[in-house]
């Protein structure tokens, strides 16, 4: 085991690309809607789009067949739509039987079979001099593309669509006469052969992030209900992880499997393993649920700086707790009232005697001064939601700070003294 691995193999200190711990809860859940094959209900979207395609296929096809005789070449053409037909065919077959999966190589093959066939298409229909009135195999490739959407990341398919378009520009420019009553017919067609998937591919991205968001946002919000001082859901499995391990290594002591005395590399697994338990123990005690929320989750980790040295989240009560992270996540998730960049800094403490005499019941409680400091988020543009939560939280002056909003919030907790 190397140095740098726990007991579990994984790399300690690790961070995401993002700044977020390799292994948190918002890391996991974003590694999972990227990787290959549709999630999250996409292939419904990629079921709906395949019927799209094959009825424009049809329709493409029914045209080119009632247009043979116009067609100097028709063998081009009738090759471009054989191709096509096979591809898709083949397409969906494979990814009916694989799962909705498409990996790089096949995508890569049925790019280059794509090609020839527009490629056909439009050796065939060159000599007539009018692309928007005989395109036909070239346009199905298109909407061919559609399904495939769900299936590959969206950089790929826009590199596709980029192709396309090119090719069809070079070839409207070289081959058709652009005259007032033609140049309206070549761009619908141009149109109608990109901008399907395209629109698709925007629908796709933007279903994946907001289900992402809520999916994440009902993570996170599972922290409201922690004791003061917890560990995250990702500590959690880790520690059912070395429970297991050390139940077994005991087990085997007991039962004569593991000889005494221990043999070094049993040993030193033992150490470990006491060395990683410990460390979980300690972090349980100063690290709140306002922490956890953060560190795991993979929209809140990237704009939310938390600072509470004296772990003063963890005395709020679960309505104080709800109606912060509500208001965090409205602010960070307007996009009218945001600028890119947008940062939110989170600013617990410290409780003074000028703070104590604000709270009542003759010391039964203590006032926990919270400070929302933001960059890129304007106070006119907040949505009375978002006041709605902070109110929740307690007493609040907002003002503004470098043109941008500030909060100073004053939270009334129980004194912890008197429990």
């Amino acid at each position: 085991m190397s140095i740098d691995e726990n007991t579990l193999g994984v790399a300690r200190g690790r961070r995401a690309a993002r700044g977020l711990p390799i292994g948190s809860t918002g890391a996991r859940s974003l590694r999972q809607a990227r990787a290959a094959g549709a999630t999250l209900g996409t292939g419904y979207l990629g079921l709906g789009a395949a019927v799209i395609a094959g009825l424009q296929a049809v329709y493409g096809l029914v045209f080119f067949l009632s247009h043979l005789a116009d067609y100097p070449m028709v063998a081009p053409a009738l090759i471009a739509w054989l191709l096509y037909i096979a591809t898709f065919v083949g397409t969906a077959a494979l990814v009916t039987i694989r799962g909705e999966r498409l990996t790089g190589s096949v995508f890569a093959v049925i790019g280059l079979v794509l090609v020839v066939v527009v490629a056909l298409d439009f050796v065939a229909i060159a000599p007539l001099h009018d692309v928007g009135a005989y395109a036909t195999a070239s346009v199905a490739v298109g909407f061919g593309l559609l399904p495939i959407v769900t299936l590959r990341p969206a950089r790929e398919i826009v590199a596709a669509l980029v192709v396309l378009l090119a090719a069809f520009v070079v070839m409207v420019a070289v081959s058709t006469p652009l005259t007032a009553t033609s140049v309206p017919q070549q761009l619908s067609v141009v149109a109608l052969a990109v901008l399907p998937a395209a629109v698709a591919t925007s629908i796709v991205q933007r279903f994946r992030r907001m289900v992402q968001v809520e999916l994440d946002r009902v993570l996170v919000q599972s922290n409201v209900t922690q004791p003061r001082f917890a560990v995250g859901m990702l500590a959690s499995d880790e520690l059912a992880r070395l429970d297991l391990a050390a139940e077994k290594l005991l087990d085997g002591v007991a039962g004569g499997d593991v000889p005494l005395p221990l043999a070094p590399k049993v040993a030193s697994q033992a150490a470990s393993l006491a060395t990683e338990l410990r460390l979980h123990l300690i972090e349980g005690r100063r690290e709140t649920w306002l922490h956890h929320a953060v560190t795991e989750s993979e929209y809140l980790g990237r704009s939310v700086t938390l600072v509470d040295p004296s772990s003063l989240a963890g005395l709020l009560a679960p309505p104080q707790r709800d109606g912060l992270l509500q208001a965090v996540w409205l602010l960070l998730g307007d996009s009218k009232s945001r600028t890119p960049g947008t940062t939110i800094t989170l600013t617990l403490g410290p409780v003074t005697a000028a703070t104590r005499s604000i709270a009542s019941l003759a010391g039964r409680s203590v006032d926990v001064p919270v400070v929302v400091t933001t960059t890129g988020i304007r106070r006119n543009r907040v949505t009375p939601a978002t006041w709605n939560a902070l109110e929740r939280v307690g007493e609040y002056t907002a003002s503004t700070h470098e043109s941008s909003l500030m909060v100073k919030l004053h939270c009334i907790v129980d004194n912890p003294a008197e429990s």
